[in-house]
C-alpha cells in the first residue's frame, strides 16, 4: 500500500472519450497504478471500447473494469471503486476526462515533499471534441474545511488523497454533486492545498453541471447540504447561498486565460 495509487473512473455511455481517458493514465510516467472503472449499466459500447484498450496496454492487469447490474449514479460507481480500492493513494479521473502524463508523479512528490495528504492541482478545459479552450482553472493555494464549504474548488479530476491519514470515505447517493461530498468528508479531517500547474483537461458536454441552469444549481446544492450533510433547511439554504457567492468569485480570481 505504500505507493500504489487507486484511479476512480465511474463510466456511462462514455465510449467515444473513454478510450482516451484510459491511455492518458497508461502513458503515466509514474508507473505504480490501478484503474478501478466502474461503468453504471452503459448502454453504448464501453464494454467493446474499454476490452480494447486493455488488448493495447502492456498492464492490462492493473486496468479493472467492473459494471453494476443496473444504472444506479456516479456516487454508487464511485463508492463500489472505492471499496475495491488497494492503493494508498487514491486519485479519481472521469471517463471523459484526461491527464498529462507527469501528474501522477508530480503530485506524489508535491504531496510527499510537505506531508500533504490531500491536494489537487489547475485544470485546462477542453470542447466535446477534444480541442482546448485556452481557460484554465485553479483555487486557493489551501482550503480548510471553513473554504470548502465556501465552494467546490477542486476540480474532481484533480484531487488526490492519502489514504493512510485520510482513511476509507464513503458518500451519501445524490445525483449530483457526489465528488463534492466527497471532499467535504475529507476536509473535516485535513486541509486540501493546491500543485499550481496545470495538469489535467476537463471536457467541458453538454450534460455537463456547470452548463446548467441558476435553478438547477440551486436544487442541487441545497439537497447537498440537506440529504448528504444532514443538516436543516435554514442551515442548507444558508450555505447554498454562499456557495453561488463564492462560485462567481472563482470565476473572477481563478478561471482565466493562456
Amino acid at each position: 500500500m505504500s505507493s500504489l495509487v487507486s484511479i476512480i473512473m465511474p463510466s456511462y455511455n462514455t465510449a467515444p472519450y473513454i478510450a482516451e481517458s484510459i491511455n492518458s493514465v497508461v502513458a503515466q510516467t509514474y508507473a505504480d497504478w490501478e484503474l478501478i472503472i466502474v461503468d453504471d449499466a452503459s448502454t453504448d459500447n464501453t464494454d467493446e471500447v474499454v476490452s480494447t484498450a486493455k488488448c493495447h496496454c502492456e498492464r492490462s492487469e492493473a486496468i479493472i473494469y467492473l459494471k453494476n447490474d443496473r444504472n444506479r449514479g456516479a456516487a454508487y460507481s464511485r463508492n463500489r471503486a472505492l471499496r475495491e480500492a488497494k492503493g494508498r493513494w487514491i486519485a479519481f479521473l472521469d471517463s471523459d476526462d484526461t491527464w498529462t502524463p507527469d501528474k501522477l508523479e508530480k503530485q506524489i512528490a508535491f504531496m510527499t515533499k510537505n506531508g500533504y495528504a490531500f491536494s489537487y492541482t489547475r485544470y485546462e478545459e477542453m470542447g466535446e471534441d477534444g480541442k482546448p479552450t485556452g481557460t484554465i482553472v485553479g483555487g486557493p493555494k489551501r482550503i480548510t474545511k471553513t473554504g470548502m464549504y465556501n465552494y467546490c474548488w477542486p476540480g474532481c479530476l484533480t484531487v488526490m488523497y492519502d489514504r493512510e491519514v485520510v482513511g476509507d470515505i464513503q458518500i451519501a447517493e445524490i445525483q449530483k454533486n457526489n465528488d463534492y461530498a466527497m471532499w467535504l468528508k475529507i476536509c473535516r479531517k485535513v486541509d486540501c492545498y493546491l500543485l499550481d500547474e496545470n495538469l489535467a483537461r476537463y471536457r467541458k458536454r453538454g450534460g455537463s453541471i456547470s452548463n446548467h441552469s441558476y435553478t438547477s444549481l440551486i436544487r442541487w446544492h441545497y439537497k447537498l447540504y440537506r440529504e448528504a450533510e444532514g443538516m436543516n433547511p435554514v442551515v442548507s439554504l444558508f450555505n447554498t447561498g454562499r456557495n453561488l457567492f463564492f462560485g462567481v468569485w472563482k470565476k473572477i480570481k481563478y478561471v482565466g486565460r493562456k
